[in-house]
């Protein structure tokens, strides 16, 4: 369990040393190109360590023996496509694996370099989204990093267009993502109508080309078998928590009109899968399509500190409360969570 306290001590430390600042200044910092790159090897140089680790490898052995025209119509082409360049360069399953955790790590990181508490950002995301999503549903981890992507586009730079275009390319490594393209047309503060058309047209037209045929599949696969996931309730509960602080108190966090539209949508999305957990009859659906509202845990908490001000010489104490919070999630998880063994311990791809 070493290496992964390691990686949650590492954003903890800094978070007890920032201070809130605006997001241009803490832009082009070698420490989270450092975090970045270091989050890269982590999740990409894992060996057999995550749930989904088994399930993944029959993508490399098609690679190896199907051409990229038979391997695309396989759906997934963004998997299917890094499982191809791995064949062609030097056939390990640690190539895709770093290609994912590169693309989520970029995500992550400049998602949380836009939050006043960069550090505190970070921190939030090791204990579940990095370790348990990146680390073990890879192609979920990296369809996760590229909509906050969006998220970054659709709050600086108020483009619904490059929102609609990140979620698209997560789409082609996991198709649940389609679910996030109408919260570019509800989250818009200007020209609704022709933002509400024109999304609404990129959404069918996206339903057609990733989700149509993977439809029937989907249902039969987590609807009628009726999976359940063990704990699917807490990891609810997680993006509840923060999103119900938010939606009671989201005066105080000091948003711009169109930033605040998009948290309260989000916020009300993880409240409404509470009560989708309690009328589905598979958990483990609602569990996958909601860890696509994880950044919200990210966005709230790490804001709590300005949201709730207590006065202090040194460290602000809601800090050390968000940081004991992620590190009680990470010890219960590790320690308790019925299938943290493949993840425990955690085994380095060069020493194997």
């Amino acid at each position: 369990m070493l290496p992964y306290w390691l990686l949650f001590l590492l954003p903890a430390y800094a978070a007890l040393r920032e201070h809130p600042m605006p997001s241009w200044a803490v832009r082009r910092k070698p420490l989270y190109i450092g975090i970045a790159m270091l989050l890269t090897v982590m999740i990409g140089l894992r060996y057999r360590v995550g749930g989904d680790w088994t399930n993944y490898l029959p993508y490399l052995y098609r690679a190896r023996t199907q051409e990229l025209t038979e391997l695309l119509k396989s759906g997934d082409p963004g998997y299917v496509i890094l499982n191809w360049i791995a064949v062609q360069t030097f056939d390990g399953m640690w190539v895709v694996n770093i290609i994912c955790g590169f693309i989520f790590s970029i995500g992550l990181v400049t998602f949380s370099r836009m939050q006043p508490r960069p550090w505190l950002a970070i921190l939030i995301a090791i204990p579940y989204l990095v370790i348990v999503v990146a680390m073990g549903y890879s192609r979920q981890g990296v369809a996760i990093g590229l909509v906050m992507l969006g998220l970054v586009g659709l709050v600086r730079d108020s483009s619904k267009v490059r929102f609609v275009i990140w979620v698209a390319l997560a789409a082609t490594f996991h198709k649940t993502a389609l679910m996030l393209v109408p919260i570019a047309a509800l989250s818009s503060t200007q020209s609704r109508i022709w933002t509400a058309v024109w999304v609404g047209v990129a959404t069918v037209l996206l339903y057609y080309l990733f989700l149509q045929d993977s439809v029937d599949h989907l249902v039969s696969g987590y609807i009628e078998a009726q999976y359940q996931s063990q704990g699917a309730a807490i990891r609810v509960a997680m993006n509840a928590l923060p999103a119900a602080l938010f939606l009671l108190w989201r005066r105080r966090f000091g948003l711009a009109p169109t930033e605040l539209r998009l948290w309260t949508i989000m916020a009300l999305l993880a409240l409404g899968f509470v009560v989708l957990l309690v009328i589905s009859p598979s958990s483990t659906a609602v569990d996958r399509m909601a860890l696509y509202l994880i950044p919200i845990q990210m966005f709230v908490l790490s804001r709590l500190p300005e949201a709730f001000p207590v006065k202090s010489d040194g460290v602000n104490p809601m800090t050390v409360v968000v940081i004991l919070y992620s590190g009680a999630v990470q010890f219960v998880w590790l320690n308790f969570a019925s299938h943290s063994r493949l993840w425990v311990p955690y085994q380095f791809y060069p020493f194997q």
